[in-house]
């Protein structure tokens, strides 16, 4: 197959550890470009850099975005109408309408798409959600806490910072739980966006779930956890390895064949769910 030519929007701390050497590694990607607000920054990240966005369109026919969620809804949108494929960051957008937009033009357009859920490609999480068909399953819970939003972390950036866990770690867990127990169906929260945030989902089918979620906790705070629980046993996640490579072969698969189940319409699914619950957490 041949190698994706993928122009990489974006410069910060996330795209020069993950996305930049993911890209540039192969053989199914080839980082074909840089654009970043900041030319000095994209300098760092070993490709050619672009002065204009519409310039990386002539060298490139896929997309991949590392910028904050209100400039990926804007900038994707751009994108997909010139027909490039697009490999998402999660969340979709930095509201419902703005992820909307992006879905619909992800589908007017009919380019091929794909979210960076990092955790759904860990070949640990696939053996859990292979084990979670196999028990009946109806209800679980998950935790992902972090101390993202303490001190000088590379990645407090503006919009954690004012949303917090639910915005970012939360379409992690989202996914994880929809994918293990059935489609979301309702959401209920409490708590606060910036501190605690605790999440009561129902799923399709009778299930349900339970999530909580900070980036507020100091010291050395534990890996995220999932566990799922049924009829005919238990399943606990345990992820491992480098997911990023296979995030890579698998959107060049996209880019080439079409299709993948983490694709825009399921980052607007998500984001619908984070919207709920946002709209609660802001309810006195």
């Amino acid at each position: 197959m041949e190698p994706v030519a993928v122009g990489l929007v974006g410069a910060g701390p996330w795209a020069e550890m993950a996305h930049a050497p993911m890209l540039a590694a192969g053989p199914h990607t080839r980082l074909a470009g840089v654009w970043a607000r900041r030319p000095e920054s994209a300098a760092r990240l070993g490709a050619p850099v672009y002065e204009r966005l519409e310039e990386l369109f002539d060298a490139c026919e896929a997309f991949a975005f590392c910028v904050p969620p209100a400039v990926q809804a804007e900038l994707a949108v751009r994108a997909a109408r010139a027909g490039k494929a697009l490999l998402l960051e999660k969340p979709l957008g930095d509201s419902l309408a703005s992820a909307r937009r992006l879905a619909d033009a992800v589908a007017e357009s009919g380019v091929p798409s794909q979210l960076v859920l990092t955790l759904r490609y860990a070949a640990g999480t696939r053996a859990f959600l292979d084990r979670c068909r196999e028990i009946e399953p109806f209800g679980g819970h998950a935790a992902n806490i972090s101390g993202v939003l303490t001190g000088d972390h590379p990645f407090a950036t503006p919009w954690r910072l004012e949303r917090g866990a639910l915005l970012d770690a939360g379409p992690h867990m989202l996914d994880l739980m929809d994918a293990a127990l059935g489609r979301i169906t309702g959401v209920r929260a409490h708590g606060h966006p910036l501190r605690w945030t605790g999440l009561l989902l129902e799923h399709e089918g009778g299930a349900v779930s339970e999530i909580s979620l900070t980036q507020a906790a100091a010291g050395d705070p534990p890996p995220a956890t999932a566990a799922v629980y049924g009829r005919k046993g238990t399943a606990v996640l345990t992820p491992g390895g480098d997911p990023l490579p296979l995030v890579a072969e698998e959107f060049a698969r996209t880019v080439r064949e079409g299709g993948h189940p983490l694709d825009a319409a399921r980052g607007l699914h998500l984001q619908q769910v984070i919207e709920e619950a946002e709209i609660q957490l802001r309810t006195p």
